[in-house]
């Protein structure tokens, strides 16, 4: 069997400010060109469909024409909600939708029963598992064992991600003999991160690669870089666009997988054209205004701008924004930004004019000397202020 795995499109995504849906459609548009060439079976979307709990209507209009166009096309889509979505809102519906072949990882109540798929190769079970906190764990398992005769549970060990998605699956009782397949959104140990994902303090999110052993493939969300865990068929899918410029250098993809017999999984994986990049620009202010600079470059790219001139340039944003409009942040990297200053405390009184202390505090805090037309203009001041 053949799916296309995708995680993290993050519907409705804002970057400092800039509405990313007109790019989100643009690469939209690509998955559903490649979804009509490449004889599927499947869509395995891995969480975090919105980015938002409550999204905005137009984020909604999206999914329901790009699920819409899906199911034009005949295909199954198995989806589950992401820690970005509602679990809840992102379910409603879901026995109703199943009969048109959208399924949807509902609450996690005690039970994770497999969808049955059958082909040449036999039964592969596929296992929609949304994105579970401990406490979700507990509370879902306690709720169970009250229906049934057993009392006092000790549910006490489900502390950590870890124990919680363990517990999960030994409540599965998989029978490896046959194909398993898990669709999961979680931070799995030794994948690396970027700043558009949302990071848990001292890692207390992670869970252990080892609990995926015994499955076939496991289609991951939530880490936003394309990248496997240990070994092939435990395989993060990463976002199709870039959400933050600590992925500027990351190159986006279509993952396809194929499930053959018993033990044999193969993968494509196909890049993906963005509607405008996500590049860092960095030189002097005169060097990326040159029209022999910008005209090799898109200007239309989402940019971070990082200026080496050592004077702050008057206007900047507004002055690079005719040439580049769709800046998104500017900064500068000279001597006073790469100077670690520590203001030493005073430990006597030194007879020195205002002046001098002055030249004294700028050293310190640029790491480097006034000009004399910096004295000139802080003597002016001093004059204004003292007469």
């Amino acid at each position: 069997m053949r799916f296309m795995h995708l995680a993290d499109l993050h519907i409705g995504k804002k970057v400092n400010g800039f509405s990313m849906l007109e790019d989100q459609r643009h690469v939209l548009k690509q998955v559903l060109k490649l979804a009509g060439e490449k004889d599927l079976d499947g869509i395995l979307l891995a969480g975090d469909i919105y980015d938002k709990s409550v999204p905005a209507g137009e984020a909604v209009q999206l999914l329901d024409w790009f699920l819409t166009e899906l199911a034009n096309l005949d295909l199954e889509v198995y989806m589950i909600s992401g820690n970005h979505d509602s679990v809840e809102r992102l379910s409603f519906g879901s026995k109703l939708f199943a009969k048109s072949g959208l399924h949807v990882s509902s609450i996690y109540d005690g039970h994770l029963e497999p969808i049955v798929l059958q082909d040449e190769y036999g039964p592969l079970n596929l296992y929609l598992l949304p994105f579970v906190k401990p406490i979700d764990v507990r509370n879902a398992l306690e709720k169970r064992w009250k229906t049934t005769e057993e009392t006092d549970v000790d549910l006490s060990h489900i502390r950590t991600y870890d124990d919680a998605v363990a517990e999960v699956l030994k409540e599965i009782n998989l029978n490896t003999s046959e194909r398993n397949l898990l669709v999961a959104h979680q931070f799995v140990t030794g994948a690396l991160r970027c700043d558009s994902e949302d990071i848990s303090v001292g890692g207390i999110d992670n869970v252990s690669a080892e609990l995926f052993e015994d499955f076939d493939y496991v289609a991951l969300g939530h880490i936003h870089g394309p990248q496997v865990i240990t070994k092939d068929s435990i395989r993060y899918a990463g976002t199709l666009l870039k959400y933050s410029f600590s992925e500027w250098k990351h190159e986006k993809s279509i993952t396809i997988v194929e499930l053959k017999e018993k033990g044999n999984v193969d993968f494509e994986i196909i890049p993906v054209e963005p509607l405008k990049d996500m590049r860092v620009v960095e030189g002097d202010f005169k060097t990326i205004m040159s029209r022999d600079y910008y005209e090799k470059t898109n200007c239309e790219d989402y940019l971070k701008v990082v200026l080496t001139d050592e004077q702050d340039i008057p206007e900047a944003m507004g002055r690079l924004r005719a040439v580049y409009p769709n800046i998104m942040t500017l900064e500068y990297n000279n001597r006073r930004t790469q100077h670690k200053a520590t203001i030493r405390e005073a430990t006597s009184v030194e007879d020195k004019q205002p002046i001098e202390y002055f030249q004294d505090f700028y050293e310190q805090q640029n790491g480097d000397s006034m000009t004399d037309g910096q004295k000139v203009i802080v003597m002016e001041a001093f004059k204004r202020i003292w007469g």
